[in-house]
């Protein structure tokens, strides 16, 4: 796929709406080109079809959340605290761009067997993510794990599954409570906070 410049990049956001209602399988490239305003030979230039398009979107999407998560990760503050920073930043990004939120639950098994997301995915939360569980354990702020890699995929399901929802079914909370409910089941659990009087 060729470098494509930022002019066109933004107008094919415009197309987002359209893959989401739509799905890709129903989405023809002269649908994209229409609604996108970039003509169906640009597109062909750019990219060998739609499936390449949605890749596209879906890797910028990842790319905002890598550069909001990476802010966080490197505030100020215990590995506690920053990691409900890292909450914030993604849900703030999904919530952000609704549209292409469900283009990526229509066809998520299409993205997620492509291999240049996994590897985006991987660099823009997951590695992260670890480095930062890992610096929890070291200043006390969160329990050590055997495994910071598959905690780090988990949180990420978690905080995805949540934006997915809000921009299916519309915003149904401030994104700022929601951030604080997601954090909270992240480092609270469920757990009683006095196991001894837990019903069995």
């Amino acid at each position: 796929m060729r470098a494509l410049p930022v002019q066109l990049a933004t107008k094919l956001y415009g197309a987002a709406e359209l893959m989401a209602d739509q799905g890709l399988d129903n989405t023809k490239i002269d649908d994209i080109a229409e609604a996108s305003g970039v003509p169906k030979a640009t597109l062909y230039y750019y990219f060998a079809g739609k499936e390449e398009i949605l890749a596209f979107l879906l890797k910028d999407l990842l790319t905002a959340i890598a550069g909001d998560v990476a802010v966080a990760v490197a505030a100020d503050g215990q590995a506690s605290e920053r990691l409900v920073g890292v909450v914030r930043a993604q849900l703030d990004v999904m919530v952000r761009h609704p549209a292409l939120c469900r283009a990526l639950v229509g066809d998520l098994g299409r993205a997620t067997r492509l291999p240049e997301l996994a590897a985006a995915l991987s660099a823009a939360f997951y590695e992260p993510v670890e480095e930062l569980l890992r610096e929890g354990a070291k200043d006390g702020s969160l329990r050590a794990t055997e495994d910071p890699m598959s905690e780090a995929v988990m949180i990420f399901g978690t905080v995805t599954v949540v934006g997915l929802m809000e921009a299916i079914f519309g915003p149904q909370n401030d994104p700022e409570n929601i951030a604080r409910g997601v954090s909270r089941l992240l480092l609270d659990g469920l757990a009683p906070r006095n196991p001894g009087k837990a019903s069995s």
